[in-house]
């Protein structure tokens, strides 16, 4: 009986905010990791609801790319998948970039729509060994869009996505730091504008938890631990249930925070320290519109539903 074979892949999830890339080796089953990058690319800055990648952004999401594809080389990985998202699915010039990504490094980028970066998330999440048989809205705050799955261990139930990620939020309403009490009740109508299809569909199931995927649900997982004076190392979790009072009570900190006490702080990446704001607004007003009371991070997200694809 022939031994199935091991591989040795490479993902790369290429978001709003950061870049990923992620090169394991070996079966479905049994994965080691060999390496994992996230480099703060901020392809949205600038333009993001301007639909342009600015010359900056644009200059780092190139260098970074080249970096890549020179891990990849070192690693001498074959199968390779770059998966692109909101930003580059909705720029004006999002297909120079992978272009020029294409002619520089021989990367193919393919960019995916909103409904297939939710399969991938849903499939991430699963593998996560999160979900169960009980309903769960997943929820992947991205910088340029947000997904809504609404799904349990089975199935997917509903998914949407919805071009309303931190950084089109953050570019429109957090303008002054701390974020005034009138910009939190202008994103909430905004939200509300934007979801009806999403609260209409929610109303029809019994939604007990709430699953962030990665992102911000990261950080604000590490803030919980470290709050508590414990130690904090997230390649140790796939997942963490929250505290509900816990969570509560850290990002009505976050909300009230200013810059300078989020930069100091050592638990929030700097890609995160202004975003980390609309990310806690968004989910504490989704928690209470939809009074769920659960809430558990999921470890793994797009780029663990491309790999579990790619080693199928």
């Amino acid at each position: 009986m022939n031994k199935p074979m091991r591989k040795r892949v490479a993902v790369m999830d290429l978001g709003t905010n950061t870049f990923h890339l992620l090169i394991v080796e070996g079966l479905s089953n049994d994965l080691k990791e060999l390496r994992h990058d996230h480099v703060a690319v901020k392809l949205g800055e600038g333009g993001i609801n301007k639909g342009l990648i600015q010359p900056a952004a644009f200059e780092r999401g190139l260098q970074t790319m080249k970096s890549f594809q020179q891990y990849i080389e070192y690693y001498g990985v074959k199968e390779v998948k770059a998966i692109a998202t909101s930003a580059m699915r909705s720029a004006a010039n999002g297909k120079d970039f992978i272009d020029q990504v294409k002619a520089e490094t021989g990367i193919r980028i393919e960019t995916i729509n909103g409904d297939s970066e939710a399969s991938y998330i849903f499939y991430g999440v699963k593998a996560s060994d999160v979900l169960s048989e009980a309903t769960s809205l997943i929820l992947d705050i991205g910088g340029g869009s947000i997904e809504f799955i609404i799904a349990n261990n089975k199935q997917i139930f509903w998914k949407q996505s919805f071009e309303i990620g931190a950084a089109r939020l953050m570019d429109k309403f957090h303008q002054i730091d701390p974020i005034p009490a009138d910009s939190i009740t202008e994103i909430h109508q905004y939200i509300d504008s934007i979801l009806p299809d999403f609260y209409m569909v929610a109303g029809r199931y019994n939604i007990e938890n709430l699953i962030g995927s990665s992102g911000a649900f990261e950080t604000f997982a590490e803030l919980s631990e470290r709050t508590k004076g414990n130690e904090f190392d997230l390649k140790k979790f796939k997942s963490y249930q929250f505290d509900t009072a816990d969570l509560i009570n850290l990002t009505d900190n976050l909300i009230h925070s200013s810059h300078q006490q989020r930069l100091n702080n050592p638990s929030i990446i700097p890609v995160r320290v202004d975003m980390i704001v609309v990310a806690s607004i968004v989910t504490r007003y989704l928690m209470q519109k939809l009074n769920i009371n659960k809430v558990c991070m999921s470890a793994y997200s797009l780029k663990e539903g491309v790999l579990a694809e790619m080693m199928s």
